[in-house]
């Protein structure tokens, strides 16, 4: 049966960036490291493009989780910050529940490490709770590829929508009239391939 399409509306939708830890990141092994952490700053500078309300977690920072990833912390200095002291599903958390519900907003982006766990919880409570859920597969990672697929197939029976960080802009995005510019340097800084692109086309453009 076919289901309809539910897409991502930049005015009702929030980000969730769950445990992106310096001690779990070490875990990661179905990403690459460098591309992993590329694509987590990519979903926070799309974030930070849609001026989407964003919240980060931590779990147990002060144990072998470690801190929190110290790039997201200097994008979002005023953005909820809730240091579980010990829940390993988030959505345990009143704090962060709390957070979730004050942006108002139904459609929660999530991305996080590891993906089974952190990410898988939260999605399947947030989806209980009555929220559509848009999990971000490139920006979330975990011990190897058996591990993640399960964890994909989980959420997927549940109804989470997987995608990438850069469905995600796209999609927010819809129109390339809205800023060319802005969609191209989003894009650009994340994708080496696309910066090629786009600097043929400024320069093709400018010679017009």
């Amino acid at each position: 049966m076919n289901k309809p399409y539910v897409r991502l509306d930049r005015d009702n939708a929030a980000v969730l960036l769950v445990d992106h830890q310096a001690g779990l990141l070490s875990l990661v092994r179905d990403i690459d490291p460098d591309k992993f952490k590329n694509n987590v700053l990519a979903l926070a500078d799309a974030a930070k493009f849609f001026n989407l309300p964003t919240i980060l977690t931590t779990s147990f920072e002060n144990g072998p989780n470690g801190p929190l990833m110290p790039e997201l912390k200097e994008m979002f200095p005023d953005a909820p910050y809730i240091a579980r002291p010990g829940q390993i599903n988030a959505w345990d958390n009143e704090d962060f529940v709390k957070a979730i519900k004050a942006t108002g907003k139904k459609q929660l982006i999530i991305a996080g490490v590891v993906t089974e766990v952190c990410v898988g919880f939260v999605a399947l409570s947030a989806i209980e709770a009555g929220f559509e859920v848009f999990v971000v597969a490139d920006a979330s990672g975990t011990f190897n590829e058996m591990t993640r697929d399960a964890a994909w197939r989980r959420m997927e029976a549940a109804g989470a929508q997987l995608m990438t960080w850069f469905g995600v802009a796209c999609e927010l995005h819809r129109d390339w009239r809205n800023d060319i510019e802005g969609l191209a340097a989003l894009c650009s800084n994340h994708i080496p391939d696309y910066r090629n692109l786009i600097t043929s086309y400024t320069a093709l453009t400018a010679n017009k």
